[in-house]
């Protein structure tokens, strides 16, 4: 009697966090997201800023059924992922692991789904759903680039009337155009897809997600279609060609995806630009010989303080195992080795959420990258210190603990408070009230690799921040 007791009392319990959860306020009740009127940031109707922090879950729709789905995404909410990068059709046809397919080699969507099978899409309603009821956007990258070949212009528009129409409801899509594809490949199929998803669904905001060292913006800024660019800087490091014959950079700045955010903001008209494939947490670098280093939470945290520092509207993390929904059973790709599940547990995955919190502090929308604030010599490659600030705000990442010397008088105020923040646990210390034009900070491990930090500069007349506040998560 006492265990069917305690069974009742957790389905009740269970039912009623679930009702707690759905009747919990979600990010579009602001509103549809729009561009900011400085063209720079993504927003909500009502003029509330959106810091997108997404993470690239490619194969979510084929690989994990629903119980996985749920545990997934309810981890994303707990971590402060807000945006998951979803493949909708990889292969042609496309199978789920219900063993269902999603397209057919003639992309004739007109015989899909009825009413009583639980077929492709309706999988994939499912984990839209399920992420709506968590207040997380699906970024909808509708067809993989491998696929071109298998496209024209006329199945491409019966693609994008068959999604955009099918998903135009929902408050949770952002769609995505390309994958990991030069623009310059048949553009004329992107835009046949690009504008019949925008007629059927008008809503929505829209990119194209390129290959790796590159930008949208190089090829579709100019389309009506387009509302904000996203570059891939995955996932080479400094030097590191692996025989890659179209490069578009300079020698050794593979890992600067900081100069992508400046060329795409170069395009007029200006729009909103973000890293939405950096190098993955443990995956090679290069990516095709698994005796090479793997990338680590360190590098990570660079990328992304680096890009949103740099311009960015927000940041998208990666990790080989997440991204593939890696399990035993499964063939791996890229050399991962961990259960997907397992890599929830990583440090890079759980530090994301500090620079989300750390924008969200102040009106970030309002701000801008302004090297000119560390008047001390600059660095290159990993000595790159990089700054962004605002009327009364300002911060700085400094990666390799190098003493440097800031102009304070890039911010408003007479007198600045100043924190120093460990990007690895989001742990603040007060260093104090300054009231002198210029200061310079000087840090003990010069060089070391995981010493990042971020510095906090305020008006002291703001309170942003307070002084004895230990974490940039209250």
């Amino acid at each position: 009697m006492k265990s069917t007791l305690r069974k009742v009392s957790l389905i009740l319990t269970l039912l009623a966090s679930s009702m707690l959860t759905s009747q919990a306020a979600k990010p579009w009740d602001n509103g549809r997201l729009r561009v900011s009127d400085n063209n720079r940031y993504l927003v909500f109707e009502n003029g509330e800023p959106f810091f997108w922090l997404g993470n690239t879950s490619w194969l979510m729709p084929e690989r994990l059924n629903r119980d996985d789905v749920e545990f997934y995404l309810t981890k994303e909410k707990e971590n402060g992922y807000n945006v998951e990068q979803v493949q909708v059709l990889c292969s042609t046809p496309t199978y789920n692991i219900y063993g269902r397919a999603g397209n057919r080699h003639d992309f004739d969507f007109t015989k899909e789904s009825t009413d009583d099978v639980y077929g492709y899409w309706e999988h994939l309603d499912y984990i839209v759903e399920f992420a709506e009821s968590q207040g997380i956007y699906i970024a909808m990258d509708v067809i993989w680039g491998s696929q071109l070949g298998r496209m024209d212009e006329q199945k491409a528009a019966n693609l994008g009337k068959f999604i955009g129409e099918r998903y135009a409801k929902y408050p949770n899509i952002i769609w995505m155009i390309g994958g990991d594809i030069m623009g310059n490949k048949k553009p004329e199929v992107w835009d046949a897809m690009a504008r019949a998803i925008k007629k059927a669904d008008s809503i929505h905001m829209m990119t194209f997600h390129p290959r790796g060292r590159t930008t949208s913006a190089w090829w579709f800024n100019d389309r009506e279609w387009m509302d904000f660019n996203m570059f891939q800087s995955g996932h080479r490091r400094y030097g590191q060609r692996n025989g890659d014959g179209d490069y578009t950079i300079k020698d050794d700045t593979e890992e600067d995806n900081w100069r992508y955010v400046e060329m795409s903001l170069e395009k007029k008209p200006i729009k909103p630009i973000i890293d939405g494939e950096p190098s993955y947490e443990d995956i090679p670098q290069g990516l095709h010989d698994g005796t090479q280093p793997r990338w680590q939470d360190y590098d990570v945290r660079r990328y992304a303080y680096w890009a949103v520092f740099a311009g960015c509207f927000g940041h998208t993390y990666g990790h080989n195992s997440i991204m593939q929904f890696m399990r035993p059973g499964i063939l791996p790709s890229f050399f991962a080795e961990k259960p997907w599940w397992d890599a929830l547990n990583d440090p890079g995955y759980k530090q994301m959420k500090y620079l989300k919190a750390l924008m969200l502090s102040v009106p970030f929308t309002e701000g801008d990258n302004d090297q000119s604030i560390i008047t001390s010599k600059n660095g290159e490659k990993y000595d790159r210190i990089i700054a962004t600030r605002g009327n009364d705000y300002m911060f700085i990442y400094n990666y390799t603990g190098h003493d440097m010397t800031i102009d304070m008088t890039k911010i408003s105020g007479k007198k600045k408070d100043i924190w120093l923040m460990n990007p690895r646990n989001g742990e603040m210390k007060y260093l104090g009230e300054i009231d002198k034009n210029k200061h310079t900070l000087t840090f003990s491990e010069q060089g070391s690799t995981g010493q990042d930090m971020v510095v906090i500069i305020t008006d002291s007349s703001k309170k942003y921040f307070a002084k004895d506040q230990k974490n940039i998560i209250r």
